[in-house]
């Protein structure tokens, strides 16, 4: 079932509405409602990793079932791709957390159908140092699609496509 989303999700997960802004048709099923507000608290504590802040709430890992798997596709911070268990993902948390001095999501689509959640986003990271031809507070942008699988209320694989925008030369 495909749900309406409006942009952006509230600073604090705890002030978001359910489900990324969407009023739920009257029939929506719950499981796929209960699904897309994890996804959404997944990425407010996502948000929220960066924002320095002492309430922050659980971090993103409180989302992550152990066995978790991440595949990164291919992309131009990627080139080859990734795949990540839990630990290589606290590590990669930790390292952009170095790199970003903020970031924040803009769901453009949810899609949910049992246990899969698909979206369609527009992620903004604030640089907190330079990344190539970019100066730290400029901001990254990428386009990307995840699929997101869940089991007994945790994310259980993670599947990522990133699409930077282009930036400009170092001159």
């Amino acid at each position: 079932m495909t749900y309406p989303v409006s942009p952006g999700i509230a600073p604090r997960a705890a002030d978001a509405p359910p489900a990324f802004g969407l009023s739920p048709a009257p029939h929506a099923p719950e499981r796929e409602l209960a699904n897309l507000e994890l996804t959404r608290r997944y990425l407010a504590a996502i948000e929220q990793s960066t924002s320095g802040g002492s309430d922050a709430g659980p971090g993103a890992a409180a989302f992550l079932a152990p066995d978790v798997v991440q595949e990164e596709f291919p992309n131009l911070f990627v080139p080859t791709g990734a795949k990540r268990d839990l630990a290589a993902l606290e590590d990669a948390a930790a390292r952009g957390r170095k790199v970003l001095s903020g970031q924040r999501y803009e769901v453009r689509h949810a899609h949910a159908a049992g246990d899969t959640v698909i979206l369609e986003v527009l992620w903004v990271g604030t640089l907190a140092v330079p990344v190539r031809s970019l100066a730290e507070g400029a901001e990254m942008r990428a386009h990307f699609a995840v699929v997101l699988e869940i089991r007994d209320g945790k994310i259980r694989r993670q599947r990522n496509y990133d699409c930077f925008e282009p930036w400009p030369d170092a001159s």
